[in-house]
């Protein structure tokens, strides 16, 4: 009886046998639940444990992918216009991409879950009537899943699945991603506070280093300090700073940090730019692309906001990324806005820390001048007389005698022109000349060589207030102008004032003047300029090469 083995009817033993076979089914549904709940569970350490928000984008791609056993998953990310931002996908490899060309625009099924706000599963994505098909090159695509990922209550971007390994996606799998799209969007606002924080720590260091810098008494470049901090605080590839001229229709580039910088100083750019119409705006300018045609630079998305003091615009913070670059984001635009609204008090407080020590050479100069006139000439004279005196006592010495007070009388002279410098550099008598020399300077960088500028006449004592502005612009479009279009060798500035006009000519040895360009732009401003004061303005080529600018205008009175 021992070995007898145990015996059941037929019957019961298939009912034992259904029995069992159901509890290894449940079981083994058991251990599938719990497979994919510890991958879910892996998916949402892989996603929250990273702080930086491409790295999380790209984990939460990844993950979902994973998850359901997708053979392509992607995240769009959505901006304020309930547009695709950005495309963060794998799957696709990348040769491929590239002859795809252009990522997706949020068109079709993929517009269709951002304009929902809701998931949508599929079986089959052509046999839905809002599917648009592929371009050219994309892999085939039939299983779809798309679910939105939500950042507290608004939804940051969706994440979209499709070629399913088990042929569809099932219910199960939609409540999994769902799941890690919870998971997403905590992670997503953790990365973005973690960016902001780290945003603004960079932008108060930057602050800090741009005071520091402008209050310093050996800070000359002021835009340049202004220029070379903002990189610091937003990823960027070019900045510049922009200050308005003369004309009313052009800006000049003051200062400019990166690859192409060399090539961009001191350019002349039309009011219309992107930094132009920040400046007469007021307010933040934002382009997916811009060029400067004059230097043959392509730039891709391009930010420009004004530099404000005393309630006005004293130039552009203008800053740019490489074509294909991407886009400035909220936080980086108010992180730009907030350093030039900072910059611009900064730049307040240079000037005026300048403008005091202007102010001080100025006083040092006049005391100097004062000692010279009250105690050196007089001396000076004094001992001229002397000698004078001793020359008529000795007549054998007389001629020698003469000649010392003659060297005595030229120091006299010399001196009283070097007092007439001190004091007139402080006001507005020798202004003009100052002025002009300075526009040279400016623009020779833009030119092959440096201008020659000469004087002729009582400069400084007739250009005063709006004429000397006038003349000043006269000799700014014109070089400018040379710098533009002549690629002139050498350039001569002419300034004659004699008793009844101001004659101003700018002559160069470059291709010679566009005919049609005459009486057009800037130079028509000059014309009419000229017009205003009973004068005349001519632009004509050389006799021999070159062109030739002369602006003549009577004296006034």
């Amino acid at each position: 009886m021992e070995h007898e083995s145990l015996r059941f009817p037929d019957v019961p033993r298939a009912e034992l046998e259904s029995t069992i076979n159901d509890l290894i089914s449940q079981a083994q549904r058991v251990l599938t639940a719990q497979g994919r709940l510890r991958a879910l569970l892996q998916a949402y350490r892989a996603v929250i444990e990273e702080l930086d928000l491409d790295r999380v984008l790209s984990r939460i791609v990844e993950a979902g992918a994973t998850l359901v056993g997708a053979g392509y998953a992607a995240l769009g990310v959505i901006d304020s216009r309930g547009q695709l931002e950005r495309f963060i996908h794998v799957g696709i490899p990348p040769e491929q991409v590239d002859l795809i060309g252009h990522l997706p625009q949020g068109r079709g099924l993929l517009g269709a879950v951002i304009d929902a706000g809701a998931t949508i599963r599929l079986e089959r994505l052509g046999d839905d009537p809002r599917s648009v098909g592929f371009p050219e090159h994309h892999p085939p695509m039939d299983g779809f899943l798309g679910v939105p990922v939500r950042v507290r209550d608004q939804i940051f971007g969706n994440l979209y699945l499709t070629e399913p390994q088990a042929g569809a996606f099932t219910e199960e799998d939609q409540e999994l991603i769902e799941s890690l799209a919870v998971a997403a969007g905590i992670a997503i606002e953790n990365a973005r506070l973690y960016d902001e924080a780290r945003r603004q720590e960079r932008l108060s260091t930057a602050l800090s280093e741009v005071r520091a810098a402008l209050l310093s008494p050996d800070t000359v470049d002021v835009f340049g300090v202004v220029a070379e901090r903002v990189a610091s605080v937003v990823p960027v590839e070019l900045v510049m700073i922009v200050v308005p001229m003369d004309s009313d229709h052009e800006m000049r580039v003051d200062a400019a940090r990166g690859p192409d910088a060399e090539r961009l100083a001191r350019i002349v750019l039309p009011a219309d730019s992107t930094p132009g119409r920040a400046m007469s705006s007021g307010g933040l300018i934002t382009d997916e692309a811009w060029a400067i045609p004059d230097r043959g630079i392509e730039l891709g998305p391009t930010a420009a906001v004004p530099l404000m003091t005393a309630g006005r615009p004293i130039g552009a913070l203008c800053v740019s990324r490489s074509p294909g670059g991407g886009a400035f984001t909220h936080p980086e635009l108010s992180a730009i806005s907030e350093f030039a609204a900072q910059a611009g008090i900064a730049v307040t407080l240079a000037w005026a820390r300048q403008d005091r020590e202007r102010l001080e050479v100025v006083e040092e100069r006049s005391r100097i001048a004062r000692d010279l006139h009250d105690h050196v000439i007089q001396r000076l004279f004094a001992t001229g007389l002397g000698l004078q005196a001793l020359a008529s006592s000795d007549p054998a010495h007389a001629v020698e005698l003469d000649e010392r007070v003659g060297e005595i009388d030229a120091a006299i002279t010399d001196i009283r022109t070097a007092i007439f410098a001190l004091r007139g550099r402080g006001t507005a008598t020798v202004l003009a000349r100052h002025r002009l020399l300075d526009v040279v300077s400016e623009l020779a960088p833009a030119l092959i060589s440096t201008p020659r500028i000469t004087f002729t006449g009582p400069v400084d004592l007739i250009l005063r207030e709006s004429l000397a502005d006038d003349v000043v612009a006269v000799v700014r479009e014109s070089l400018a102008n040379v710098a533009r279009h002549a690629n002139a060798e050498t350039s001569e500035v002419i300034v004659l004032v004699t008793d009844s006009e101001v004659a101003v000519s700018i002559e160069d040895d470059g291709d010679g003047v566009d005919p049609d360009a005459i009486g057009k732009g800037g130079t028509g401003n000059l014309a009419q300029r000229a017009a205003g004061r009973g004068g005349t303005y001519t632009l004509e080529r050389r006799a021999v090469r070159g062109t030739r600018a002369q602006w003549r205008v009577p004296i006034p009175g």
